[in-house]
């Protein structure tokens, strides 16, 4: 009973010091709690936020603002033994909306930049941000290796949600290893879409391609549409990743490798930016089929996925 005594006074104490986010870091800290199982924590209080969104937190990089990031504050106090509304009294001003604007795409993966060019050629008024009518709501990727570790096979599904009604298509922009032959890679329909204009960098071994739906979609209505790349001439990734531009419910990438060609590491990791350090960084183990599977929720902007460390 001592010792739970001395903790309370020692939370107590740290927080009244400040600022929110030195005092959030170290109240999890002492808790001894992963992003991961903090989360799992307030999702037992019924309240869901995503890992990303912590990590900013801790790091001062961003404060709660949304009215909604009070109930995710009370709930930390709560999970983290802290006194009520010690946390929710030193968040700071809020963020002007300024502040929070979405990245480009350029800004969220620099690297990119001459396959981003080829996107204007697809776009009917250049300049302006292509899927500007549709919300990505869930995606499902599955990454498929052979016997060098190199990719085979990568399959997609996406649920899309009209902003408002008329969008028709989706504009996909995908990047390959550097040195693999992006005109050798084959995309395939499957469903709910086929393939329009195709678009590809060689020396970027990037490329930009359009999915049609065929038809116009309403405004607040779901499609599920997806589609294959097979690349010819691939080599072995460091990395699959996928650029979220806007809040994103759900993702999920797994990992298929031959039992020849096992990596000595995966990790999990959301980074904010290409040229920022990680949010998220937690080990993945292959299970069965010597498959790796990483799944995120709420996933704010950024860039979601698994590194793959081979030697």
């Amino acid at each position: 009973m001592q010792q739970q005594s001395l903790a309370v006074r020692w939370s107590a104490r740290t927080v009244r010091s400040g600022p929110f986010h030195r005092a959030l870091s170290e109240a999890v800290d002492r808790r001894g709690l992963s992003l991961s199982r903090l989360r799992a924590h307030l999702a037992a209080h019924g309240v869901s936020v995503a890992e990303s969104t912590l990590s900013y937190w801790q790091r001062g990089l961003r404060s709660p603002s949304a009215p909604r990031s009070l109930d995710v504050v009370r709930a930390l106090e709560s999970v983290l033994n802290l006194p009520p509304d010690s946390l929710v009294v030193l968040i700071g001003p809020h963020r002007s909306a300024d502040a929070d604007r979405r990245p480009s795409l350029p800004e969220l993966q620099q690297s990119w930049a001459e396959t981003f060019a080829l996107r204007d050629e697809l776009s009917g008024t250049p300049g302006v941000e292509e899927n500007a009518d549709l919300d990505v709501a869930t995606v499902v990727d599955v990454l498929t290796l052979g016997a060098q570790g190199r990719t085979e096979e990568i399959s997609s599904t996406m649920v899309v949600r009209a902003r408002r009604s008329g969008p028709d298509s989706f504009l996909v922009t995908h990047q390959d290893e550097d040195g693999s032959d992006v005109t050798a890679t084959e995309i395939i329909a499957v469903d709910g879409c086929r393939v329009g204009r195709v678009r590809r960098s060689v020396r970027s071994a990037g490329m930009v391609f359009e999915v049609l739906f065929d038809r116009g979609l309403a405004e607040g209505e779901t499609h599920t549409f997806g589609f294959t790349l097979r690349p010819a001439a691939s080599v072995r990734p460091g990395s699959f990743h996928r650029v979220v531009r806007s809040r994103m419910s759900a993702y999920l990438l797994r990992l298929r490798f031959d039992p020849a060609a096992l990596p000595a590491r995966c990790l999990r990791t959301v980074r904010p930016r290409e040229d920022l350090e990680l949010l998220v960084r937690e080990p993945l183990f292959c299970g069965p089929g010597n498959t790796v599977s990483a799944y995120f929720e709420e996933l704010g902007v950024g860039i979601a996925g698994v590194d793959l460390i081979w030697d």
